[in-house]
């Protein structure tokens, strides 16, 4: 039972190993961004609406970010950063996952002190950090049913979980990507909704709540990150066509960062983002205008 609550609760909420690589910075530098400045005490944090009014993110800059080095930031900056975007489109098909452990932050000492707020959980995750990271090797993306509104996420590799996994595993809906076999487990509703972190403007939300209901559910492992478990949930912005910044909760805490990146949609609708700043919005966009201009 310890084993299981290890694996899926870490597959539930989405994680994987990306760490703190000291020498991302200087293979992938961050472009110069501007932040408003702030403070550690929330009473010093800056205004989001005032952040975007007097720090617009140009287009040329959305187009620099790219999921190696969102690493680069804070996580100040990184929420600044997610404040000046919108939520786009909702996304369609597979896209790849990682997580974003913010600069000068401790990733697995993070999760193991938002999670040791939970009953029965600390002990595990603290007791196991080698094991945790190789859980977290398990989570590789999410896919998308946009005309469905519906949501799974991709295991690759299915024999750390086998032991959790309520009946046959053959039985588990597979995709493949990149020449790769993957399985589908924790499946989620997809909608818009008020961002956890910024009210002035939707982003697109992964609600894992009533994930019982949902085609494809099955009790072992899915149930963790649902009503009766963790009560996960995301939200997604877009940085640029194929890449989306997002955020996972837990009960309404706010755990990791984590980005999903599509390389076809890239290709595909890229070009055009980049010349006009021009994007499709499925979610409401609130009343301030976002300045990210082309060519700005």
């Amino acid at each position: 039972m310890n084993a299981m609550v290890r694996f899926a609760f870490i597959a539930a909420c989405a994680l994987n190993l990306a760490g703190c690589d000291a020498i991302n910075s200087l293979f992938h530098p961050a472009p110069d961004i501007k932040f408003a400045p702030a403070g550690k005490d929330y009473r010093e944090k800056p205004d989001l609406a005032r952040v975007e009014h007097e720090y617009p993110i140009a287009v040329a800059d959305l187009q620099k970010l790219t999921r190696h080095n969102l690493k680069n930031y804070s996580q100040e900056e990184l929420d600044q950063i997610y404040a000046r975007l919108t939520a786009g489109p909702i996304p369609d098909g597979p896209f790849s996952g990682d997580l974003i452990f913010p600069k000068g932050d401790e990733g697995d000492r993070r999760l193991a002190e938002i999670v040791g707020g939970l009953p029965g959980f600390a002990l595990e995750l603290i007791l196991h950090p080698v094991q945790l990271q190789l859980e977290r090797l398990l989570w590789k993306g999410k896919v998308f049913y946009r005309n469905e509104r519906l949501l799974r996420n991709r295991i690759e590799d299915l024999a750390l979980l086998k032991a959790v996994i309520e009946g046959d595993p053959a039985t588990i809906q597979k995709i493949t990507v990149k020449g790769k076999d993957q399985w589908l487990l924790f499946p989620a509703r997809l909608y818009c909704g008020q961002s956890l972190l910024d009210s002035r403007r939707e982003s697109i939300i992964i609600d894992y709540f009533f994930t019982d209901e949902l085609p494809g559910y099955r009790q072992r492992p899915d149930y963790l990150a649902g009503r009766n478990g963790l009560k996960v949930r995301d939200e997604i912005r877009m940085v640029r066509p194929g890449l989306y910044l997002g955020r996972a909760y837990v009960g309404r805490v706010f755990l990791v960062n984590f980005f999903l990146h599509s390389d076809e949609i890239a290709d595909r609708d890229g070009p055009g983002f980049q010349k006009t700043g021009a994007v499709k919005e499925d979610c409401w966009p609130g009343t301030q205008t976002r300045t990210a201009a082309a060519g700005k």
